[in-house]
């Protein structure tokens, strides 16, 4: 049954997938400037290279037939060359993807990890301080833009205490060591996660609050079990369920959280890249960075579908 439902969600998402590359492509058209004027930059050339120049990027053709044109190269594999660089737009996403999958995987989990215990403990004890301490953490986080939140870390463990780098992936691109690494990751990292415990925490608390006014909860309460584990074994793993949700859903805004703070940070990733592109009109790195931002994100979602499955066996995929 779940390769069944796996096949038709697949069916559903070729058509999606379809419709944001059309969506894409003709938003990047419409956008103001071209990417011939960006190419020759400060070149004083004539009509007649400019003539030739539209015509070697196939941009005196409609938009409508310069995207057949482009999806047909993605059919076999091609994204294309970038106007920028004149690199394969393949080769350029494949050597960011590393860096931003690295700091949105790791927000991820970190948000989930300080989230749930949060979440938990606000449940399990309603209208107390720490209830109160994480619905102010909840909404603090959920109000604040990822940019503000990006310059308030630079400014005081980058300007005033000087004990985290604020750019760039390593110190040294010679010397590429672990810790290094690891330094460069935190302030980025703790701005993704930010922005994403907010939401997770206001999910687990309703959740488990729901959860253990439940029947079976009662039950298991008057057999004398104790109430940790009561919590933990009975009600965390139902209240799971809608944080898989959560996450699956704030996929595209981790993604697009990425985009600004990979910026402030000046972090190698797929968002730099895509900021990079978009100032130079490089519609073929567009398109391919919107080709593999969409395939994560809808592969991700059915990823979170089957684990419904797992966290709650009463789940059909019918």
């Amino acid at each position: 049954m779940k390769l069944k439902y796996v096949g038709k969600r697949i069916l559903i998402i070729i058509p999606t997938f379809i419709g944001i590359t059309i969506l894409a492509y003709f938003l990047s058209a419409m956008a103001p400037g071209s990417p011939i004027d960006m190419i020759l930059g400060t070149q004083n050339l004539g009509p007649d290279d400019v003539a030739r120049l539209t015509k070697l990027y196939g941009l005196d053709q409609p938009v409508i037939i310069q995207y057949f044109n482009w999806f047909r190269l993605l059919l076999q594999g091609n994204l294309g060359l970038s106007y920028r660089t004149s690199e394969p737009v393949l080769s350029m996403i494949l050597s960011r993807m590393g860096p931003t999958l690295l700091i949105t995987l790791t927000s991820v989990v970190i948000s989930v990890i300080l989230s749930i215990p949060m979440g938990v403990a606000a449940a399990v004890k309603p209208y107390s301080a720490w209830d109160y301490i994480a619905s102010g953490i909840s909404f603090l986080a959920a109000a604040a833009p990822n940019f503000f939140v990006s310059l308030i870390l630079v400014y005081i463990f980058g300007v005033r205490l000087g004990i985290l780098p604020t750019s760039g992936m390593y110190t040294s691109a010679s010397a590429k060591e672990f810790g290094d690494l690891v330094r460069h990751m935190i302030l980025p990292v703790a701005v993704l996660a930010f922005q994403q415990i907010g939401n997770l925490i206001r999910q687990v608390r309703g959740s488990m609050l729901e959860i253990l006014q439940e029947d079976y909860i009662r039950t298991a309460r008057e057999k004398g079990l104790k109430e940790g584990r009561i919590v933990i074994r009975h009600g965390l793993r139902n209240a799971l369920v809608p944080v898989v949700t959560t996450v699956g859903m704030n996929l595209p805004f981790i993604i697009g959280g990425a985009v600004v703070t990979e910026q402030i940070f000046s972090w190698p990733g797929i968002g730099s890249l895509m900021v990079q592109s978009i100032n130079a009109r490089d519609y073929p790195a567009i398109m391919g960075i919107t080709v593999f931002i969409a395939v994560v994100v809808l592969i991700g979602n059915l990823i979170i579908d089957l684990i419904y499955g797992i966290l709650d066996p009463r789940i059909s995929y019918k």
